[in-house]
């Protein structure tokens, strides 16, 4: 499949389609958005809420959630906010989430079928990482995305005056909840 993408993008340069795509690193509406990585939103998320590329700064992880105060999203909006001009952020989960009800255990099990050595884990747990924790899902993706909105909105090192809201996206339809 990789080849098959890389043989796709000599392509894509040769026929100069990029060109469409031109824009600067700073986003139009000055808006970033946390959402999930969930396939089913690619396309559709940016489709349903009007967006066109360079309009806003989208980052994506598993769940659309922020685990820890000081993870990779937090400081990309931090970035975002002071060295790109972001005045609004979006928290953006969505219906049948699979992070919603994963399990750690089953996920770590499947680690050692897939050739993970048990030292491997056991390393992790001396280092200080909580493995359950860390590889936890959540139960009701509204609370999880209400947690993060709140977390990212009394941040200390974030902004007071950036409006920050969180919504649920159906996967099918695109519509938006507030929360």
């Amino acid at each position: 499949m990789i080849n098959e993408i890389l043989e796709f993008n000599r392509r894509f340069v040769e026929e100069k389609g990029y060109e469409r795509f031109l824009t600067d690193k700073y986003p139009n509406k000055k808006i970033a958005i946390v959402t999930c990585m969930d396939t089913r939103l690619v396309e559709l998320l940016p489709a349903a809420l009007g967006f066109r590329n360079g309009d806003v700064k989208i980052i994506k992880n598993a769940g659309a959630t922020i685990t820890n105060p000081f993870d990779s999203t937090m400081r990309s909006l931090l970035v975002a906010v002071y060295e790109l001009g972001v005045e609004e952020i979006m928290i953006v989960g969505h219906t049948g989430c699979g992070v919603q009800g994963m399990d750690s255990r089953e996920m770590q099990h499947a680690m050692k079928e897939r050739g993970i050595p048990e030292s491997n884990i056991n390393l992790m747990k001396h280092c200080g990482i909580d493995l359950d924790s860390w590889l936890h899902g959540f139960d009701s993706t509204e609370d999880a995305i209400s947690e993060t909105v709140d977390l990212v909105r009394n941040h200390p090192l974030m902004a007071k005056d950036v409006v920050v809201r969180g919504y649920i996206m159906d996967s099918t339809t695109g519509a938006l909840r507030p929360l």
